[in-house]
């Protein structure tokens, strides 16, 4: 079979039966049929070790429940200068998880952007629920970040259609939540849970200010998503203010 034949066949091949073809391959002399060989195995090897790396997030979960359902949640937004908070809260099929893992799941900040679109799809139709909660700038500088942080995780929960039986979220503990709760330290990288809350709730808000972008373009929040950059601080010492920044945080910038 021909090298183009080979690579054609590769390219409709679940990556589970790489190892395979590459075993049927391993004694074509051609250089370049090696090195197809050497990049088969490579994958498959990356593969093994992503599901590793993904069943022990799962396996984080699962030290926190035995049965009932554990919400994760995350949310993004906290530093901006304009644009809201925006949390979410998800719930997996923990007891599926062998079958059916989500691969790829991290830190949101840690994917590309088209790797979160991607996955924040398969998120949503994959868990048993999902809620997304956002609070705007005007009560950001009304009852202060801090405050707003911690409203917008409980209401991510609240909201959810299925109530939890426990649920861990990133970083802090949710204030007055009347389920039972724990939080863990950088848990979009450990939780499974939290990390899917992460990318759903970062995907959601990076789409909501790729809008207001199209409203006030002169601040390029398709980029910057509403966070400080040099472009962004110049646009508002030339161009002022816009009804979605948020006054309590540019106190030292205007």
């Amino acid at each position: 079979m021909s090298f183009i034949k080979i690579k054609e066949y590769i390219h409709n091949l679940n990556i589970d039966e790489y190892e395979n073809v590459a075993e049927q391959l391993k004694d074509d002399s051609r250089k370049n049929v090696q090195g197809l060989v050497r990049k088969l195995l490579n994958l498959r090897h990356k593969q093994e070790q992503e599901i590793i790396r993904v069943r022990n997030m799962y396996d984080f979960d699962m030290n926190f429940i035995n049965t009932g359902y554990l919400a994760g949640v995350d949310e993004v937004g906290r530093g901006p200068l304009a644009g809201p908070i925006v949390a979410a809260a998800v719930i997996m099929d923990l007891n599926k998880f062998h079958k059916d893992m989500i691969l790829e799941i991290n830190d949101s900040k840690k994917l590309s952007v088209k790797k979160r679109e991607e996955l924040s799809e398969i998120i949503k139709e994959k868990v048993i629920d999902f809620n997304i909660a956002i609070i705007d700038n005007g009560e950001i500088d009304l009852k202060g970040v801090g405050i707003c942080n911690q409203q917008v995780l409980k209401s991510a929960v609240e909201r959810l259609k299925i109530t939890p039986d426990f649920v861990i979220s990133d970083g802090y503990a949710i204030k007055e939540l009347n389920i039972p709760n724990t939080y863990a330290v950088k848990g979009d990288c450990k939780s499974a849970s939290i990390a899917c809350a992460s990318i759903v709730a970062k995907v959601y808000r990076d789409n909501l200010m790729k809008k207001y972008a199209k409203i006030y373009p002169q601040y390029h929040f398709e980029h910057n998503v509403g966070y400080g950059s040099k472009v962004h601080i110049e646009a508002l010492k030339r161009y002022g203010l816009t009804p979605i920044h948020r006054m309590s945080f540019l106190k030292n910038i205007l």
